[in-house]
C-alpha cells in the first residue's frame, strides 16, 4: 500500500505574476497627480480641514510601507511631490497625527464574479502600551499588550472585505457578525469558512441569516442541537457529517482546506510590521486599516494562479 503524499501545485501564469510582483515596487501605484488633495468645504462652523482624506491616508501609507517615523514621512511625501513637480502642501507631523485618529481609511477592492466564499481567520498584533514605555524608561514590570485582528477574505480574489480590530480579551467569535454586516446586503455570500472557534449558535443563526453555508468544523465531542433555527440545522449536519465520514474527509469535501489562504494573508499583515508604532487604539486601529488597504492593492496587480500537479 503506498504512502500517502500532499498534492503539489504549479504556478500557471507565472509571467504575469512575475511582471505583478515588479509593480508592487512602483511608487506609481501609490501616488496620483490628478487625486484631490486639497479637503472639500464640509459647510460646518469653525475651521475647515486644509487636507483631504486621501492626502492623509498617501502620507500614512508610506509610513506604514517603510515604517517611518512621522516626521520622516512628511520629508519623504515632500520629495515624491518635488519631483512630480507639483507644489502641494504637505501636512506636517502634528496633523497627520491628529487626524489618523478620525481616519475613514478607504480599502479599495475589485470583487469577484458569483457568489462571495468568504475565509474568517483572527490573529493577534503586538503593540505597546504605556506600561512597556515605562519600563523601558524608568524600569520596573513590563506587561505586554496586544491588539486583535479579525478579517474576512475573498477566497478567489484574496483581497480582505472586513476587517475588525479589538482587544486582547475579546473571542473571534462574537466578531463574526459585525464582520458579516460589513459586507453589503445585495451581496450574495454562499460560504463562510471559518475553525471550531466559530462553532457556536449565534454564528451559526448569522450565517443562515445571510443565506450562506457554515464550513465551521464541530467541536470535539459536538452533541446535536434542538433544531430551532436554520443555523442549528445545518450544524446539525456538519456533526453527523463528521461522526459517519471523519473529520479528514468532511474538510476534503466541503473545501475547509481553503481556509489556509486566509492565514498566509496574516502572514502578509506582519511582514508590514510585527508590532504597531501608533500608541493609542483608534489609530491602531487606522494603522491596520491602511496595512489592509495595501495588501489589497498589491493583490489587484495580481495573483498567482496554481493547479494540481499531474
Amino acid at each position: 500500500m503506498s504512502s500517502w503524499s500532499p498534492t503539489k501545485y504549479k504556478t500557471r501564469n507565472w509571467p504575469s505574476y512575475n511582471t505583478a510582483l515588479k509593480k508592487r515596487g512602483s511608487l506609481s501605484i501609490w501616488f496620483d497627480p490628478e487625486m484631490s488633495w486639497r479637503a472639500l468645504p464640509t459647510g460646518k462652523r469653525g475651521r475647515q480641514p486644509e487636507f483631504s482624506d486621501a492626502a492623509i491616508q498617501v502620507c500614512l501609507t508610506m509610513k506604514v510601507l517603510f515604517g517611518m517615523p512621522l516626521r520622516q514621512t512628511t520629508g519623504f511625501v515632500e520629495s515624491l511631490l518635488r519631483l512630480a513637480g507639483l507644489d502641494w502642501k504637505v501636512p506636517d507631523f502634528s496633523t497627520l497625527c491628529r487626524r489618523q485618529k478620525a481616519l475613514n481609511v478607504a480599502i479599495p477592492y475589485r470583487g469577484g464574479k458569483g457568489p462571495l466564499h468568504l475565509l474568517i481567520d483572527a490573529t493577534g498584533i503586538k503593540a505597546e502600551g504605556e506600561g512597556e514605555w515605562n519600563a523601558r524608561k524608568h524600569g520596573g514590570p513590563k506587561k505586554r499588550l496586544w491588539r486583535k485582528l479579525h478579517l474576512g477574505m475573498d477566497a478567489e480574489t484574496l483581497e480582505i472585505r472586513a476587517v475588525g480590530v479589538t482587544t486582547s480579551n475579546v473571542g473571534d467569535a462574537p466578531m463574526l457578525p459585525d464582520l458579516l454586516e460589513q459586507i453589503p446586503p445585495e451581496q450574495n455570500i454562499a460560504t463562510v469558512t471559518a475553525d471550531g472557534a466559530y462553532d457556536t449558535r449565534r454564528c451559526h443563526n448569522v450565517i443562515a441569516a445571510r443565506g450562506a453555508v457554515a464550513i465551521v468544523p464541530p467541536r470535539k465531542n459536538a452533541q446535536l442541537w434542538k433544531p430551532t433555527t436554520a443555523g442549528a440545522i445545518a450544524r446539525n449536519e456538519a456533526v453527523k457529517a463528521c461522526k459517519y465520514l471523519g473529520r479528514a474527509l468532511w474538510r476534503k469535501l466541503t473545501g475547509y482546506h481553503r481556509r489556509s489562504r486566509a492565514e498566509t494573508k496574516m502572514h502578509c499583515v506582519k511582514l508590514l510590521g510585527q508590532g504597531l508604532m501608533a500608541r493609542d487604539f483608534d489609530r491602531q486601529v487606522a494603522e491596520l486599516q491602511i496595512r489592509i488597504a495595501v495588501l489589497n492593492r498589491y493583490t489587484a496587480l495580481g495573483i498567482p494562479v496554481t493547479k494540481p500537479v499531474g
